[in-house]
């Protein structure tokens, strides 16, 4: 079996990976920045920065001289940041947070689905942040040029982190909607981790502060999430573990659904907010993001 993972060496992926890389007859290449990272045996690590195009279209050319006529059994596009504000760019002058959540795993969706095998699967990670019924924040229009190339006007924050995340889970419909024409019956699904302690998006935290979590916050939490489920602070390694199970199919969606959700520790199959459910919305993010990274919109 070949997988194909992004964001594997901290928090969730991490985690995910521990599972993955175990399995008998299993390979895991992971794309990553920077060098010297640890990962089990069983698994390559090949160059990756999601903050250029460039470099993701490198990345599926290394893929594909590595595999040959090998086909990828799963593709978990799990990796994300949270810029700090919105002047900061991708290589391609792209606004950070959606170059490197959005359009480079778009891109690298693109430029490995001939590569799926039958029955493969995708996972791409979303979030509950994305709805705003759920985390008062949450989207309620998607402009995707505005996201590319914000304005004073525009989202910050969280709120520009979860509208990336809406077009995470816009992208596993649009993906979706393309396998029902495919004749690979290619599954796809959405997974939101939710709150996940011990991840880079928490943001560096001292010694102290990690205590401070640990000892009252993360316990305040837990009893206020069972009026508030989204407040519900969980380990990397449940969501790991989630996530595996759901790259891997131990774990599958009821018919007709491909968003999987974690509320307070236990994974559920809901539907995605309002907006998430418009094919308008759905299409118009496809056909925007093909003109980004220069590739038609048909397959």
């Amino acid at each position: 079996m070949v997988i194909v993972m992004t964001g594997a060496t901290s928090g969730i992926g991490a985690e995910a990976l521990k599972h993955l890389a175990k399995l008998p007859d299993t390979k895991v290449y992971v794309g990553a920045r920077g060098s010297g990272r640890i990962v089990p045996e069983g698994t390559d690590v090949l160059p990756l920065e999601l903050s250029s195009l460039k470099s993701v279209r490198s990345y599926a050319d290394n893929l594909k001289e590595r595999l040959g006529n090998t086909k990828i059994n799963v593709l978990i596009l799990n990796a994300a940041i949270r810029a700090t504000d919105n002047s900061q760019r991708s290589e391609e002058g792209v606004q950070l947070t959606f170059a490197t959540n959005h359009l480079a795993h778009y891109l690298l969706a693109r430029l490995l689905w001939p590569m799926m095998a039958d029955g493969s699967r995708i996972v791409i990670t979303t979030s509950d942040t994305h709805d705003p019924d759920i985390v008062p924040f949450g989207p309620k229009a998607l402009n995707p040029q505005e996201l590319a190339n914000p304005n004073e006007n525009s989202p910050k924050g969280m709120r520009f982190y979860a509208a990336t995340k809406l077009c995470n889970l816009l992208t596993a419909r649009s993906l979706s909607a393309l396998s029902l024409e495919d004749e690979r019956a290619i599954k796809v699904i959405a997974f939101n981790p939710g709150l996940t302690g011990g991840t880079s998006l928490m943001g560096k935290q001292s010694a102290l502060m990690k205590g401070i979590i640990t000892i009252l916050i993360r316990p305040l939490l837990a009893i206020i999430s069972i009026f508030i489920p989204f407040l519900y602070v969980g380990r990397p390694e449940r969501a790991g573990e989630t996530l595996a199970a759901l790259a891997l199919g131990k774990v599958k969606p009821p018919a007709g659904k491909i968003y999987a959700s974690l509320v307070r520790g236990k994974l559920t199959f809901p539907n995605p907010s309002l907006l998430a459910q418009d094919n308008g919305v759905r299409d118009l993010l496809w056909k925007e993001s093909a003109k980004m990274v220069n590739l038609p919109e048909e397959e």
